[in-house]
């Protein structure tokens, strides 16, 4: 199969996700492009057999270029199986509220863009400290210390379950 990777990626953990997506498919035999979304211009998705697009989860949205890309090309995006990584630091918990406002988030994204992905997967994120401004890490910090994380505010901390996400590609695409 030909595969389209298509991300938007804030800090670096969803394009390092993508990566990984990419070196489980191509294992597998598949041929794959991936490409950020800034750089997806007018893309044609008829050479593509199948897409995954994966953005991250900040202030409660997914990022707007990534919104963009999926409203352009809905229609060829629905006619192929079509995977939606949703890279988010509140799936790592255990709280059935997070999960359930990322459900949202998800399905009120796809809404918008007309487009209906085959299979949703919420992927956990990191803590980018390396990548924050001061106030970002403060934020971040705060947010940590909310949820009862222990974080070192001078590294990052990734939580991204990677046998499980490979467990999806594996399975992936559905019927």
């Amino acid at each position: 199969m030909r595969i389209l990777i298509c991300y938007a990626s804030t800090e670096g953990q969803t394009r390092k996700i993508c990566r990984f997506c990419a070196e489980q498919l191509v294992a597998r035999g598949d041929s794959v492009e991936m490409l950020p979304v800034a750089d997806a211009g007018e893309i044609d998705l008829a050479p593509f057999d199948a897409a995954i697009l994966a953005g991250s989860v900040h202030v409660g949205r997914l990022q707007a270029g990534l919104a963009d890309f999926a409203a352009a090309h809905a229609g060829a995006l629905n006619r192929m199986p079509a995977l939606f990584l949703v890279v988010s630091l509140a799936i790592a918990g255990d709280e059935p509220d997070d999960r359930a406002e990322l459900d949202r988030i998800a399905s009120d994204f796809a809404a918008k863009a007309g487009w209906a992905p085959g299979q949703v997967a919420h992927v956990a994120g990191a803590f980018r400290f390396t990548e924050y401004n001061f106030f970002e890490a403060l934020a971040m910090r705060w947010i940590a210390n909310r949820k009862g994380q222990k974080v070192d505010p001078h590294k990052d901390t990734e939580f991204t379950d990677w046998a499980a996400l490979a467990e999806v590609i594996k399975g992936w695409p559905v019927g």
